[in-house]
């Protein structure tokens, strides 16, 4: 199986983790936000630590404190401030809009990373994230909103633009694992650090027993996998590319809605669906230009709503 190819599969398993998971979501709706990230990521890191092995935090010693800032910025943009923003965005407006938002962090992520790095953006990957961002539109349609909604609906998606690009230049001296160790924990502390100034004492509590088996599904599965997953796709075939599998998380909500009952898989999902794949299959004919080459520090690790699931970072 040839790089690219394993690559995407990857990619699109960790997308496709994320979309299916929003049966976790609803159960979570009145437990504190800041305590149930904190649970969440600092279990999350505790399970990250035997996968990391001895001597393999050695490389978080010769980062910089450039690094250091950029990791804390991954995790409060891409992972708390993500989830925060869709969750107050959903207090105003339906989860269709954020979800919409996010959905055009494709065609962001195939402008910014290639102008961060000089170089031009590729048209095929362009041409594919415009495919992906219309049929996330299609799969979710629209929703009542007001300027409040769009607003963090907005900050949703520089949150999910800086969770693929802010971690583009230290995937390479940290690899999949250790990155994802450092920042859930980075996230925790974070998360326990918003939790006390927003709600004091109230910021966290002991979980029911379902709210205890979704943060452990999240935290196991949704985390543990699906960022290893995701950052060994980067790896691969390179940010620009693996976000378009983020078009998959709409799809992926909008099939398994109906087992649960929360939704429909009608014409216009199914019409969206397509355009996600059409969009996927075209970008991803793009040479990778911005993935890990081997023999690099990175690869020597061994090789290693609808739209509710967007919460799931």
């Amino acid at each position: 199986m040839s790089t690219t190819t394993r690559g995407s599969l990857l990619a699109a398993f960790a997308t496709l983790l994320v979309g299916a998971s929003f049966t976790a979501n609803s159960v979570l709706v009145d437990y504190p936000y800041a305590g149930g990230q904190f649970l969440r990521y600092g279990f999350a890191c505790l399970l990250f630590l035997p996968l990391v092995g001895r001597g393999g935090t050695a490389p978080l010693r010769r980062l910089t404190r450039r690094q250091w800032g950029r990791l804390a910025l991954l995790a409060a943009v891409g992972m708390v401030g993500f989830n925060l923003a869709v969750i107050a965005a959903e207090r105003t407006a339906e989860p269709a809009v954020p979800g919409v938002f996010v959905g055009c962090a494709p065609v962001i992520v195939a402008v910014l990373v290639p102008l961060t790095e000089g170089r031009r953006p590729q048209r095929l990957v362009l041409y594919g994230a415009s495919l992906v961002a219309a049929g996330a539109f299609t799969v979710q349609g629209w929703g009542r909103t007001d300027g409040a909604g769009i607003a963090w609906s907005v900050g949703a998606l520089a949150g999910e633009v800086g969770f693929a690009v802010l971690a583009v230049p230290v995937l390479r001296p940290l690899g999949p694992r250790l990155l994802s160790a450092t920042v859930c924990g980075l996230a925790a502390v974070e998360s326990a650090l918003v939790g006390v100034a927003a709600d004091g004492g109230a910021w966290l509590r002991v979980p029911a027993p379902a709210e205890a088996a979704a943060l452990l599904w999240q935290a196991a599965v949704v985390t543990v996998v699906g960022f290893v997953c995701w950052y060994m796709a980067m790896q691969r075939i390179g940010a620009e590319r693996a976000t378009l599998f983020s078009g998959l998380i709409p799809v992926a909500a909008a099939c398994t809605a109906p087992l649960v009952g929360t939704g429909s898989y009608g014409v216009a999902q199914a019409l969206g669906s397509a355009l996600v794949g059409a969009g996927v299959a075209l970008g991803s004919r793009a040479p990778a230009r911005s993935a890990v080459r081997p023999g690099t520090a990175a690869t020597d690790e061994r090789r290693p709503r609808i739209v509710q699931p967007v919460r799931d970072r």
